[in-house]
């Protein structure tokens, strides 16, 4: 089996696969499109006797932790042809992809699963999830009257965009979004938008959205504050002659419009969305900000990394008072270790989707008593959020 990037003359082969493996049928005039877009070297794909039999695509993103931006290598389109599968290719596309990802510097890796168990084994773990809501009209949130106003079909993405960066920079793992992506994979000719606009004429939120078999159905919805928010859901609920409810999907798991509502008993579900992957330990942890000033500065972490085994093994853990951290490997057995966990596990808590103490309550993590209370005491709390597909 040979590992390659594909030529630009494969487009076909690899279309050819990603409609059989995801059960889909590009018109003519999309197949068109797609191969004028195709980005072949980010195509990774497993031959046999010069047949592709699985692939893969890595998409270069950056992503904000902590308020900066990280780069996070996309994984995206994983398909082999039925007669190829449990073979080891996907994994063998899977190692290689964390080995190209930390050669390009990529510190993290996302992707959709489409069987958390699968990619569980391979390192990477949930590290998000979203509410999904449903609202008849009914319970739609009473109209206010605000000072500012909403304005239709504003497609500036200079606009939508500055409003977007400084709603997702509040959590860990949403994508830094650039001109392409806002109109491939956000904007389409179909969806609305409004913008709510201050007395003094500043953008403070938006709105995208369509309306559906009498449904609104709300892609995203931002806001920058409490004016915004309840001058944009006056907007919609404005549409109350045209439709019987609404639908909003990817709303951040630390939403309470629920509660906010004249009756919050809605239609409500809890969905885990992506998984995370530190790709690189070393990397990702010297660049992240940790609270200082802890009695204890250094612990030993063995970390298990199957398949990043560069990550794998005994590490001194040291943090300055300022809370900058130095990761070094030791010579050393998984016993002497102060803590121990594997790598999903370190994501999900490096991230803030989940605590030490929490982890450790179920065995995730391990270690002695003051080495937990250490790692519960240096991490920030974080909220997780994507509102992004690929």
């Amino acid at each position: 089996m040979v590992i390659r990037q594909l030529r630009s003359e494969e487009f076909d082969a690899s279309m050819n696969l990603s409609e059989y493996a995801f059960q889909y049928k590009l018109p003519s005039e999309k197949r068109a499109s797609a191969k004028e877009r195709f980005k072949a070297e980010q195509v990774w794909g497993a031959f046999e006797d010069g047949t592709l039999e699985a692939k893969l695509t890595i998409i270069p993103f950056q992503v904000y932790i902590q308020g900066r931006v990280v780069p996070m290598g996309g994984i995206a389109g994983v398909a082999t042809w039925p007669e190829n599968r449990r073979q080891g290719h996907v994994a063998n596309l899977l190692s290689h992809a964390l080995h190209t990802m930390n050669e390009a510097g990529q510190m993290l890796s996302f992707l959709h699963p489409f069987l958390i168990p699968f990619y569980r084994k391979f390192g990477w773990e949930v590290y998000c999830e979203y509410k999904k809501y449903s609202i008849p009209v009914a319970k739609f949130p009473k109209k206010v009257e605000v000072e500012g106003k909403v304005r239709r079909d504003i497609k500036d993405i200079e606009v939508l965009d500055s409003l977007y960066n400084r709603f997702a920079v509040r959590y860990n793992g949403t994508l830094k979004r650039d001109l392409d992506w806002w109109e491939n994979s956000v904007l389409d000719d179909e969806g609305k938008s409004a913008v709510f606009y201050s007395k003094s004429g500043e953008p403070e939120g938006y709105v995208l959205y369509k309306v559906e078999n009498r449904e609104l159905v709300i892609d995203e919805f931002v806001f920058l504050n409490e004016q915004a928010r309840q001058g944009l859901w006056t907007f919609l609920a404005n549409h109350d002659s045209m439709v019987t409810g609404a639908s909003l999907k990817l709303v951040p798991s630390d939403d309470i419009l629920p509660f906010l509502l004249p009756d919050p008993r809605i239609g409500q579900e809890n969905y885990p969305y992506f998984m995370g992957r530190i790709v690189n330990a070393k990397s990702f942890i010297e660049t992240y900000a940790f609270r200082g000033n802890s009695s204890q500065k250094k612990q030993l972490i063995y970390i298990e990394d199957k398949y990043a085994p560069w990550n794998d093994g005994l590490w001194a853990w040291n943090i300055s008072n300022e809370g900058s951290a130095t990761l070094i490997r030791v010579e050393g057995e998984r016993a002497e270790a102060d803590l121990r966990c594997d790598i999903g596990t370190l994501t999900a808590l490096m991230l803030g989707y989940k605590r030490p103490t929490e982890m450790a309550r179920y065995g995730s993590v391990s270690g002695h008593a003051a080495a937990l209370e250490w790692f519960e005491e240096i991490i920030p709390q974080a909220q997780t959020a994507l509102f992004d597909h690929f």
